[in-house]
């Protein structure tokens, strides 16, 4: 069993400790088991979605490793576009979060960010997956792109995909696969599955018109379904226009062999990263994402705790329900939450991961820290002050 107290100051540390003495469950005292299996965690990275205004300002400030990261990513996305990454994330405007050019270039910065930040803690990762453009971060991390190239495909697909703006759209439903190709199967050709999140949990792609019609549908047979925050139709055979462009594009760079294995949302299964090439990265914006598959097969391997490194969580419920339905008892854990991307919330999301098992380094985050001692039964007769 384990435990772990996260205070700002004498009086939270104390009121902390109180409601872990009297079995009470607060926000700031975390209680947990050691969980057998795999002890190293899958790094997970989402799509599109986790985006808010103002995410990543107050971990800039409070993190060295984050800030430092930002500024690399910033420095390889330079040579691509003409605004600063950082600079982004600083304004208070939000006019770029409807960009997907902006949009998918800072996502990936602060999901590699946040990467860099668990393994500064020690917390390294068995294997990385990611979903749909995760899948640039993820394959940065595995060591199989280099930041530079990273920055090259992320950079230059999101802007090919502005060709795409407002004729199309996402549709986030909470529906099996099978289910939902039947129900499509009225549209064909117009709509297509994009992504299979998780057994409950799928998106739908394609024509602006097509899917206002599918949600007059699931809203009538009370379904529940969201729009994904995007007017174009990723996934899907709208994609298609874009091949030879993002081809063009893409040849230049040089995938390499991975130091970390990489589990495709492509195939569902882990890949050679040296094939993660032009035409991969054109079926990865292209194809259906098997992001539930990939996450069974991690978990027929041995893995059971998955980090998602994002500014607020996307694929937890998906990766928690499959996860459920394999037979595994696992540890699903974000970083950071929306309105809360502070350094508190990170090491928030570190004290769970410890607490259920992962070796967590808490001297990078906490450098004038000092270990003290602690009584470690009951009937040790001595008096310990805070």
């Amino acid at each position: 069993h384990r435990a772990v107290v996260i205070a700002g100051n004498a009086d939270e540390r104390l009121a902390a400790l109180d409601a872990l003495s009297e079995g009470r469950s607060t926000p700031d005292a975390l209680t947990g088991t050691v969980r057998g299996g795999d002890a190293r965690p899958v790094f997970v990275f989402p799509g599109q979605g986790a985006q808010w205004l103002g995410m990543g300002v107050e971990l800039l400030d409070e993190c060295p490793v984050f800030a430092s990261c930002m500024a690399e990513c910033g420095r390889a996305l330079g040579r691509w576009v003409e605004w600063d990454v950082v600079g982004v994330l600083r304004d208070g405007g939000g006019g770029w979060l409807s960009r997907v050019d902006v949009v998918q270039p800072v996502l990936w910065a602060v999901m590699v960010s946040l990467a860099a930040v668990w393994r500064s803690c020690g917390v390294e990762p068995g294997a990385v997956v990611g979903h749909s453009q995760g899948e640039i971060a993820a394959a940065v991390v595995s060591g199989g792109l280099s930041l530079e190239d990273g920055a090259r495909v992320v950079a230059l697909r999101s802007r090919a995909l502005r060709v795409l703006s407002g004729r199309g759209g996402m549709v986030s439903v909470a529906a099996s696969v099978g289910v939902v190709g039947e129900w499509i199967a009225a549209w064909p050709g117009r709509l297509s599955v994009a992504a299979v999140n998780g057994p409950a949990a799928t998106v739908v792609s394609g024509e602006a018109g097509a899917l206002d019609e599918l949600l007059v549908v699931w809203g009538r047979e009370g379904v529940r379904a969201r729009r994904v925050p995007v007017d174009y139709a990723s996934h899907s055979p709208a994609v298609d226009e874009l091949k030879e462009r993002i081809l063009a594009d893409l040849a230049p760079i040089t995938p390499r062999p991975h130091t970390i294995p990489f589990c495709s949302a492509v195939t569902g299964r882990p890949m050679d990263t040296e094939t993660l090439d032009a035409a991969y990265w054109f079926t990865n914006l292209r194809e259906t994402v098997r992001f539930e598959g990939a996450v069974r097969e991690l978990a027929g391997r041995g893995f059971g705790a998955f980090l998602e490194m994002s500014a607020h969580p996307v694929l937890l419920v998906g990766i928690e329900e499959t996860l459920e339905q394999a037979g595994v008892s696992g540890l699903v854990v974000g970083s950071l939450r929306r309105n809360d991307g502070g350094l508190r919330r990170l090491m928030t999301s570190l004290a769970r991961a410890h607490t259920h098992g992962l070796a967590v380094d808490w001297t990078p985050l906490l450098p004038g820290g000092h270990a003290v001692d602690l009584p470690t039964y009951a009937f040790q007769h001595r008096r310990y002050w805070l």
